[in-house]
């Protein structure tokens, strides 16, 4: 089967610096990849490339086999949630979902059925800048599943948010796979990485891949490195 994703030798830039440098990757359907890395390492360039929000310096880009600086035509199939609010914050949260449906063409029966399934029932009425950090992003999914979208880009998904809204959106993010859909999923918080089939830690530019648990056991090596270090340094500083 032909990955719906085909990244290669990817490269971009800010000034001179590099900012990814000659990713080469794919992701297959079904498939939920975890992009982990620390702030400021390029996880929200990246998705923003294959969103088609940003152009990049060089390389090639496939996405449902367009090439996305010729064809914009997989956006059609695909949903986004950005790590900064970007629902129309004027509008109520009913009518955000009125509105997108009709800028992306989706079916308005999909409204209802997404209300249910995010438990949104009562915020309807709301403006979306009073809403809570947990409803907002609940929102956000849905109005990035109206399209029934075959790729989801999402951007720090569920960090810093209510567990009830957590464990919404982590069960149809599992709904949305099994159904045959792709995630691209950033995130800097490791204990993610148990909700991904595949991680790509994103460092210094480079993409290196690991099994959620290999990417696990990585951070805690790391960690047990500087604290141990950090030990080492107040034996000193004691000394």
């Amino acid at each position: 089967m032909a990955p719906l994703i085909k990244v290669e030798d990817l490269k971009q830039t800010v000034g001179k610096q590099i900012i990814l440098n000659s990713l080469s990757f794919q992701i297959s359907s079904g498939e939920c990849l975890g992009l982990f890395g620390t702030r400021g390492v390029g996880k929200t360039t990246l998705l923003h490339i294959l969103a088609g929000v940003n152009r990049f310096k060089s390389g090639r880009v496939e996405i449902l086999g367009y090439d996305i600086e010729k064809n914009g035509a997989y956006k059609k199939q695909m949903g986004l949630i950005t790590q900064k609010p970007s629902l129309f914050k004027d509008l109520q949260a009913y009518e955000n979902l009125d509105f997108i449906a009709a800028l992306k063409g989706a079916d308005q029966h999909n409204i209802a059925d997404l209300v249910q399934r995010f438990v949104l029932h009562d915020i309807l009425r709301e403006p979306v800048n009073k809403l809570d950090a947990g409803v907002y992003q609940r929102l956000s999914m849905a109005c990035a599943l109206l399209n029934e979208p075959q790729i989801l880009i999402a951007d720090d998904l569920i960090n810093d948010i209510d567990p009830f809204s957590q464990s919404i959106i982590r069960r149809e993010l599992n709904s949305f796979l099994i159904s045959g859909g792709t995630c691209i999923w950033g995130f800097s918080r490791i204990e993610f990485c148990r909700c991904t089939s595949r991680v790509g830690w994103l460092e210094k530019g480079t993409l290196a891949f690991y099994t959620p648990q290999e990417a696990q056991a990585k951070w805690d090596r790391r960690w047990h490195h500087i604290a141990q270090q950090n030990e080492q340094q107040d034996g000193e500083d004691y000394a």
